[in-house]
């Protein structure tokens, strides 16, 4: 019970929900990467010369994506276990717990970073928002062309150009894909499994944001305790 009692329970679960969270972004962010260029590659462009710089972004992005899940691991790492040493338990192993300017400095550090870093990944969450809005217009537009198959005049005005969404330069030929040539993408293994990879990338991102979120309350919390009531013998518990 002393043990069990001394946990940093909050920071314990934001360690949980951090791990998971970049854990769906990075693995399913990396293979829909990779499944969205054989997308383009196959269906959008004839060209190489097309989309040879989309492949050049995807390639630095998954290279950034690995850089991110190493860095995520030991900070979290390192969060954790800054939530330990903040907690009773050590005060009551090693005797009277005495905060010192060295500890604060850290602590407060740690705020700081997280709270950075939380905004930050504000901004990652919302351009993650951005692969799923695009296939789900292009799932919204497959469907209309189902319902209007009876009409194949009004079916080939029914497109998805990926020059407009920037995937593309302007000169790409085919650049899009229209009528049953785009309902018949929409069909394919490819297209259904990079849609729910860029899904599953979004909600690992809300997950991570969560979990720095509630980083950023227990750090906060830990460091008043740290600061204001170490002296008093009180321990932090989040």
């Amino acid at each position: 019970m002393r043990c069990l009692g001394g946990v940093p329970y909050c920071s314990l679960v934001a360690t949980l929900l951090c791990f998971s969270g970049i854990a769906l972004f990075c693995g399913c962010g990396h293979q829909a990467l990779t499944e969205s260029e054989r997308l383009i590659e196959t269906y959008f462009a004839r060209n190489m010369q097309d989309y040879i710089t989309l492949a050049y972004i995807i390639q630095y992005f998954q290279y950034f994506i690995y850089g991110l899940a190493s860095f995520f691991f030991l900070y979290c790492i390192v969060l954790l276990a800054e939530g330990f040493y903040t907690t009773s338990a050590a005060r009551q192993t090693f005797g009277e717990f005495r905060s010192t300017m060295c500890g604060r400095c850290l602590s407060s550090s740690f705020i700081v970073m997280t709270y950075v870093l939380a905004v930050l990944w504000l901004l990652v969450f919302a351009f993650s928002a951005l692969p799923v809005y695009f296939f789900y217009n292009m799932d919204a537009t497959c469907h209309t062309i189902d319902v209007l198959t009876e009409t194949p005049a009004s079916i080939n005005q029914l497109c998805v150009d990926a020059r407009q969404y920037g995937l593309l330069p302007w000169n790409a030929v085919p650049g899009k894909a229209c009528g049953m040539t785009l309902s018949n993408v929409c069909k394919t293994r490819e297209y259904q499994m990079t849609y729910d990879l860029y899904i599953a990338a979004f909600a690992g991102a809300g997950i991570t944001l969560l979990a720095l979120l509630t980083y950023t309350v227990s750090t906060t919390y830990n460091f008043a305790v740290l600061r204001y009531l170490g002296r008093k013998g009180m321990g932090a518990r989040c």
